[in-house]
């Protein structure tokens, strides 16, 4: 009985090894999972709740500056922060942020209300992005990193499918303003449990000395010269793709579903297929690419994700059925292609003790310049919808062209091999 159990520990260990899970990583993928699903359950229909509030077009495109300002300005902080108190207090710290802004959102309905309560809940994913990439670096070697980010990229993209998929069915029972509300309500009780097993699982980094805590570098001026001459590259790039992105995103939806005077080619809780759709994709890239990244040059991932991000928003311009949607949302899927290797460069490129607040600093930097964009979006997409798209889709061939010819490769990294098994 004993024989006939150990192929399959030992296909469970090299599985473990392989996707580099160790208890704190798998702690903060059930984290990923809770805080991701009430997100995203609510979250995805926010333009549309927000016009039903009485909000408008303008209101839409500030939350969605306010998500990149706020995502940026939140950054560089919650790196020093997870650098200054740990990632275990650090990750508390910020779930509590974010229940506190969805108590916000239930209480009361009003536009006003959720932009403020918005302050706190959008900052999650910002704030906790450098924690996060700090204790993967931290728990996983180098030739496991980009796995590692890519396997929490994977797992992040699960409630993104599905969170939607719930909302809009919420909505379609209870129609959008009760739909949003209870959502908002589920995301309350899945944050709280998440912080109750982050604090469970993650382990406290004890290599970093109470010395190395209380020099962390809360200088953005002085972590900028510290910044590499290949990372700086990596950033204009990486910018000009979030013009890309960020113009037309709080509009997808609105173009998809469109509003109750002018209704689009499908219903919210197709878009919730749509979504799920992007998500599938991007879950089945995920470790292949990972996998291979790790093995060979990644500068062609990167530029391959940068193209992706160039295609939407032209092919979204031309989606006006379900089919033609769905095909335009594959493509978005695919361009989380070379994502992870992108966040494992930043990660390899900032200095050990200070990779969390480098990372923060990165986000700082990008987003700030990306809110204006997103922002501007919602004047483009006044004047036509037409206009929006095309104009993402030029910042994103700019990106493109930016990174194929200035960026550099940074080689392969070479694989650390466990010792034979006797």
């Amino acid at each position: 009985m004993k024989s006939g159990r150990a192929p399959l520990r030992l296909a469970l260990s090299r599985a473990v090894e392989f996707l580099g899970l160790r208890r704190s990583i798998v702690g903060l993928l059930g984290m990923v999972v809770l805080v991701g699903m009430g997100e995203n359950m609510a979250e995805q229909f926010l333009p549309l709740y927000l016009i039903a509030l009485g909000g408008g077009f303008i209101s839409v495109g500030g939350l969605n500056a306010m998500d990149n300002l706020l995502g940026a300005l939140y950054a560089f902080p919650g790196g020093y922060l997870a650098d200054r108190l740990g990632t275990k207090k650090a990750l508390l710290l910020f779930n509590l942020l974010s229940m506190v802004g969805f108590v916000l959102v239930i209480l009361i309905p009003a536009w006003p209300a959720v932009m403020a309560g918005a302050v706190l809940f959008l900052s999650w994913s910002a704030i906790s992005l450098p924690a996060t990439m700090g204790l993967v670096a931290r728990v996983l070697p180098k030739d496991k990193r980009t796995m590692g980010v890519s396997l929490h990229s994977l797992v992040r993209r699960v409630p993104m499918a599905l969170g939607p998929l719930l909302g809009g069915t919420l909505i379609g029972l209870l129609g959008l303003e009760a739909g949003v509300r209870v959502a908002f309500v589920a995301a309350l009780a899945l944050a709280a449990v998440s912080a109750v097993l982050q604090q469970v699982l993650i382990e406290e980094d004890k290599s970093q000395s109470a010395e190395a805590k209380r020099t962390a570098e809360g200088n953005p001026l002085r972590m900028w010269k510290l910044m590499s001459a290949d990372l700086k590259q990596l950033l204009v790039a990486d910018t000009l793709i979030r013009f890309c992105e960020q113009i037309p995103y709080a509009f997808v939806v609105i173009w998809a579903v469109g509003s109750a005077a002018h209704p689009g080619p499908v219903t919210a809780l197709q878009f919730g297929v749509l979504k799920v759709i992007e998500m599938t994709t991007a879950l089945l890239i995920y470790i292949p690419v990972a996998y291979f990244a790790d093995r060979s040059q990644k500068k062609p991932f990167v530029v391959a994700t940068f193209g992706f991000f160039t295609l939407f928003p032209i092919v979204l311009l031309f989606s006006r059925s379900f089919v033609l949607l769905a095909l335009a949302f594959v493509l978005r899927g695919l361009k989380e292609f070379g994502e992870p290797t992108r966040k494992a460069l930043i990660m390899d490129l900032a200095p050990e003790g200070k990779k969390a607040g480098m990372f923060g600093l990165y986000y700082l930097i990008r987003d700030v310049i990306v809110s204006a964009a997103a922002f501007g979006g919602a004047f483009l997409w006044s004047v036509r919808p037409e206009v929006n798209l095309l104009t993402a889709f030029g910042f994103g061939v700019a990106g493109t062209v930016w990174f194929a010819f200035r960026g550099r490769d940074l080689g392969r990294t070479e694989p650390i091999r466990p010792p034979a098994s006797p």
